[in-house]
C-alpha cells in the first residue's frame, strides 16, 4: 500500500487549531448551500482514527454534531464504539468530504461539492501526523482516500479490504439506505467488521 500512502505525502506543520478555525468559518461554497454553511468536523492532533465520510445530512447540519442521525448510531454499531469514545477528539477524527450539507438532489442528498477536499482534506491530514486507521465509508471518500488504486465498483473495493492493510479500511456508508447491499453480501459483517473493531479497539487502548 506504499502507493496509497504516497498519494497523502504533505509538507506538514501547520497547526491545527488555526487551520480548525479557518475551516470553521468557510463560505466558499455559501452561494450554493440551500441551508447556508455550517461546517461540520472534528479533529485533535493526537487522534489515532480517522471518520472518513461523505457530506452532512439535514441532522447533522441542524445539530452541528456529526454522525448525529440514524447512520452515525449504525457506524457505532459496526465499531462496536460508545459515544464517550467515538466523540472523543482526542481518540476519533471526524472529516466529511464536504464539510456542510449540499443539499437535495434527484436521487438523495447531492454529492459532496469537490472545492471543500480541495482546499481543506490535505492540510488537515497532515496536521493530524498521529492518525493510524482510517475508516474510508462510502464511494466518495474511497474515490478520495484510495486514489488511484480503489478497484472498479464499491463492491470490488470493500471486498478488497485486506489489499488496503494496514492503514485503511474500506466500507459502504452505514446509511439505511443500503441495507439491500448489506442483506447481499453477508461477508461484510461475518469478516471485515471484526477485523475492524479489533483494530480499532488495539489502537484506541481499549482492549
Amino acid at each position: 500500500m506504499a502507493k496509497v500512502q504516497e498519494l497523502r505525502k504533505t509538507t506538514g506543520g501547520e497547526s491545527l487549531s488555526r487551520l480548525l478555525v479557518e475551516v470553521r468559518s468557510c463560505r466558499l461554497c455559501a452561494a450554493d448551500l440551500p441551508f447556508g454553511p455550517r461546517p461540520v468536523l472534528r479533529a485533535a492532533v493526537g487522534a489515532k482514527i480517522l471518520i472518513a465520510g461523505q457530506a452532512p445530512g439535514t441532522k447533522v447540519h441542524e445539530s452541528g454534531i456529526p454522525w448525529n442521525d440514524a447512520s452515525g448510531k449504525r457506524l457505532r454499531q459496526w465499531l462496536d464504539l460508545s459515544e464517550a469514545d467515538f466523540y472523543d477528539d482526542s481518540k476519533v477524527a471526524i472529516m466529511p468530504q464536504a464539510f456542510c450539507y449540499p443539499g437535495k438532489g434527484a436521487n438523495g442528498d447531492l454529492p459532496p461539492p469537490p472545492v471543500c477536499q480541495k482546499t481543506w482534506h490535505a492540510r488537515l491530514l497532515a496536521a493530524m501526523p498521529k492518525l493510524e486507521v482510517l475508516v474510508v465509508a462510502g464511494q466518495y471518500a474511497q474515490a478520495y482516500h484510495l486514489s488511484g488504486v480503489r478497484k472498479g465498483t464499491l463492491t470490488e473495493t470493500v471486498a478488497a479490504w485486506r489489499d488496503y492493510q494496514p492503514r485503511y479500511f474500506p466500507i459502504p456508508h452505514p446509511s439505511w439506505h443500503n441495507n439491500h447491499w448489506l442483506t447481499k453480501n453477508l461477508w461484510f459483517e461475518r469478516d471485515l467488521l471484526p477485523e475492524l473493531r479489533n483494530k480499532v479497539h488495539r489502537v484506541l487502548g481499549l482492549k
